[in-house]
């Protein structure tokens, strides 16, 4: 196994962060993978139900509460990470709720609402708080708070009414407004020199990078400039038989980088080729990108024992 991936993967799998580094030129890149974030839903009826299922092809690790017996059953959830049925009073403590955690409340009433939002405006503040209601209930539900004492500027960061604003209504179209917003709190990040700011884990595509029983290549996004389907950070291997995982975009740009990886497997070398979709043969191909992005492509060694 290629060790540095082989570490990699297990770090994510046990809950740790873990960093992929490569010098260029004068230029050092750092590419954090970080294992996923835990979402909290505090409710398990339509609409959570509808989240967990578009939360998890986002690579959110998702935790359900309720207190009845047929919301909170792993036949309902199957691939959540936890299930728990129990009163949210007596659940919220055993959460330890942090503050990487993202947290929707969602209970089937307002009684369970103000518990939840409650309790956790009490102890540590996770990334995000978001809580299912009309403006009138939410804003009754914020005055009453502030009233009891609750800070104001804490109340202010809770996102309610829940979710974007696109006119949802539908469990599953009010469960796309609310991913979309986790989405946007997970990227709510200033940017830091040298740090490649795609940072998701594509646990297929380690699993690949580690195999080094054939002759294969690391496809790294190093930059990019204008519209590009991906961000620095994008990563995923090939090998010569024409098996990927993982994507630094798709179509004729990636398909170009895939090529020049093959052409430099078994020398041993590395090198950044730049994908310029912002020419004619890019516009006649139909791509719908217009920028460039600088790809490093590296051969991997191969176990020859």
């Amino acid at each position: 196994m290629r060790k540095e991936f082989q570490d990699i993967l297990a770090a994510v799998e046990s809950g740790r962060e873990a960093t992929l580094t490569r010098t260029v030129g004068e230029a050092t890149y750092v590419r954090r993978f970080l294992p996923p974030e835990r979402l909290i839903l505090l409710g398990g009826g339509h609409v959570s139900l509808a989240l967990y299922e578009a939360a998890r092809r986002v690579d959110f690790a998702v935790t359900v509460v309720d207190d009845r017996p047929a919301f909170a059953s792993y036949t309902r959830f199957p691939e959540a990470r936890e299930v728990i049925c129990d009163s949210f009073e007596n659940a919220l403590p055993r959460l330890n709720v942090g503050a990487g955690d993202f947290v929707c409340v969602l209970t089937r009433g307002h009684k369970d609402d103000v518990t939840c939002v409650r309790y956790l405006l009490q102890g540590n503040e996770p990334r995000y708080l978001g809580m299912i209601g009309s403006r009138r209930r939410v804003k009754g539900l914020f005055d009453m708070l502030m009233e009891e004492g609750y800070d104001a500027e804490r109340i202010g960061r809770v996102h309610a009414p829940i979710g974007l604003s696109i006119g949802a209504v539908t469990p599953a179209e009010i469960a796309v407004s609310i991913c979309a917003e986790l989405i946007a709190a997970r990227h709510a990040q200033p940017a830091v020199e040298g740090l490649l700011p795609q940072q998701n884990t594509d646990l297929d595509a380690l699993r690949f990078l580690m195999d080094d029983s054939r002759p294969a290549a690391l496809l790294l996004v190093l930059s990019t400039k204008g519209s590009t389907p991906v961000k620095g950070g994008a990563l995923m291997g090939t090998d010569r038989l024409g098996n990927n995982a993982g994507t630094i975009g798709g179509g004729c740009g990636e398909n170009e980088a895939i090529l020049a990886a093959r052409r430099l497997m078994g020398t041993g070398r590395s090198q950044v080729v730049t994908v310029d979709m912002t020419n004619d043969v890019a516009a006649m191909e139909g791509m719908v990108c217009g920028g460039t992005m600088d790809v490093l492509i590296e051969d991997l060694p191969v176990n020859k024992e």
